[in-house]
């Protein structure tokens, strides 16, 4: 089993789905988790992993407003001194076809999943460059590499965290601060559980595999990336998403 013990994981968007099935698998090979979230939305999340007996803790995020990631990366550096891994996950859709798609819809996609991932970064650099260590993991998805009918500002905001990563990956990879992708496909969340049975089936057939993905399947390439075993790994783009797109 990977260990992660004794290092400070960052997991943004950690209240449901993706977000909180990485939080739940890096605390238990060990890490210690700071679950961030809006509000206290997070709070079942840090109870499942403490309920396991391991080790997190809850803190409120708003991505989109840069003093609340400032307060939120001081606050972990105060409590623990370090920053071992960055998670980037929070994210949201705003779908509508080119035509109809209104400028906030674009800005808001934008504001939340890609400019949050450059603050973010910006902040918890300076600790991992005085470590000489750090796993930066951000979580792009299969849209952002093949593109998808109305969801052009969704697939431009997952294109750019991979060129965002890559070009993060050439500066840091000096100072043994590794940068990837994780990029998931069709995956069962409370979104997709919400589909009708015949959507459910439709995508099914577009997936080698046959059948969509869990938040575990995610989960476990992001605890490989974030794990010493992955330590020659950089700028690299893991695709969890059963063949969907090779």
């Amino acid at each position: 089993m990977l260990d992660l013990s004794g290092k400070v994981a960052i997991v943004t968007g950690a209240s449901r789905g993706i977000g909180r099935g990485i939080a739940v698998m890096l605390a238990s090979r060990g890490a210690h988790v700071v679950a961030a979230a809006r509000g206290e939305n997070a709070a079942s999340t840090v109870e499942e992993i403490e309920a396991a007996g391991k080790k997190a803790e809850r803190t409120t995020l708003e991505v989109t407003d840069s003093a609340s990631i400032d307060a939120m990366i001081s606050g972990v550096l105060g409590r623990h001194g370090r920053i071992d891994i960055l998670v980037n996950n929070a994210g949201i859709t705003r779908d509508q076809l080119m035509l109809r798609m209104k400028r906030d819809d674009w800005d808001e996609v934008i504001a939340t999943n890609l400019t949050p991932a450059f603050v973010l970064v910006q902040a918890a650099l300076k600790p991992m460059l005085r470590q000489r260590s750090g796993r930066i993991i951000n979580i792009s998805s299969v849209v952002g590499q093949t593109g998808n009918a109305g969801q052009a500002n969704y697939a431009a905001s997952k294109a750019g965290l991979i060129g965002f990563s890559k070009a993060l990956a050439r500066e840091l990879a000096s100072r043994n601060i590794t940068v990837n992708v994780v990029a998931p496909g069709l995956i069962e969340t409370d979104m997709t559980k919400a589909i009708t049975e015949k959507a459910h089936g439709d995508w099914t057939t577009q997936i080698p595999l046959g059948r969509l993905g869990t938040t575990a399947d995610v989960a476990a390439a992001v605890c490989f990336l974030a794990s010493d075993e992955a330590s020659y790994i950089t700028g690299q783009v893991l695709a969890v998403n059963g063949g969907m797109y090779m």
